[in-house]
């Protein structure tokens, strides 16, 4: 079930927007274009190239780039012609929130910007984050807005992708670009196909009711939000309340920009974390 967030997304280009940040991940490049905090424009692109083509005739101040499959050094080469502020997101850049985390040279910069969303919308709330992507992370964030760890998983693709190489005759099942209308695989299948297409659905669904029941018998009054590329397949299958929202960590990563230019940089403090 997707519940109503309070903010708006157009799809078209406003003059006013100056920040842009950049979340390139294993699958696909998605940027956002915010006016302060509010989210006007976004898009996705095949590679850093196509995005740095049609920045020519865009007006930007300040750039945040976040990716979990390029280094640091590889995107500043590649951004270093866009005339704007530049932040490459990485372990070291400050964030508007804790980390209560053994290894935080290995959080992933995704799931640290969704959990920086995932406060910025809700303060002083827990908050259990599924993003449904490549992997499937399942992440905490409390309300004293502690990032508290969580889990990685395989995603849907990789799950597919698994039975076919890892065994001599099992086929690929070929999963929709769009999962609107998606017609739910039954646990009895009658075919070979069917078979893994149900498997791999109804035990990711199986997975994620598992995690959402065991937080909220921990923490009562727990918000749960969904994002990720594959999301969407999952949100009617959940409990409510489900906030779904797809521009997580590109929310995250805005108001990580934010925090950097406003806080760090002009030595003020910070009210809004």
């Amino acid at each position: 079930m997707s519940v109503a967030l309070s903010y708006c997304i157009w799809k078209c280009y406003m003059p006013t927007a100056t920040n842009l940040v950049i979340d390139w991940g294993n699958t696909r490049l998605k940027t956002g274009w915010f006016a302060g905090t509010e989210l006007i424009e976004t898009g996705q692109y095949t590679d850093l190239d196509a995005l740095v083509t049609a920045l020519a005739n865009r007006s930007v101040t300040q750039v945040i780039a976040s990716s979990t499959s390029r280094p640091a050094e590889e995107i500043k080469a590649r951004l270093a012609g866009i005339n704007a502020g530049l932040i490459v997101f990485d372990s070291q850049t400050p964030v508007p929130l804790r980390k209560a985390y053994d290894t935080p040279g290995t959080l992933g910069a995704d799931r640290l910007a969704a959990a920086v969303g995932a406060i910025t919308l809700f303060p002083g709330q827990d908050c259990l984050i599924l993003d449904v992507g490549t992997c499937l992370t399942a992440d905490l964030v409390d309300r004293d807005a502690v990032f508290q760890g969580g889990l990685i998983s395989p995603g849907l693709r990789m799950r597919f992708r698994a039975m076919h190489e890892q065994t001599a005759r099992l086929p690929l099942v070929d999963t929709p670009a769009d999962w609107s209308g998606l017609d739910w695989p039954g646990l009895t299948a009658k075919n070979t196909q069917a078979a893994l297409q149900s498997g791999v659905m109804n035990g990711l669904a199986f997975e994620l009711t598992g995690i959402v029941e065991s937080y909220r018998r921990e923490r009562p009054g727990l918000v749960v939000l969904l994002c990720g590329g594959d999301a969407s397949a999952f949100e009617s299958r959940l409990k409510p309340p489900i906030f779904v929202v797809p521009e997580l960590v590109l929310m995250g990563l805005n108001r990580i920009l934010r925090y950097n230019v406003e806080t760090i940089q002009a030595n003020t403090p910070d009210v809004n974390t």
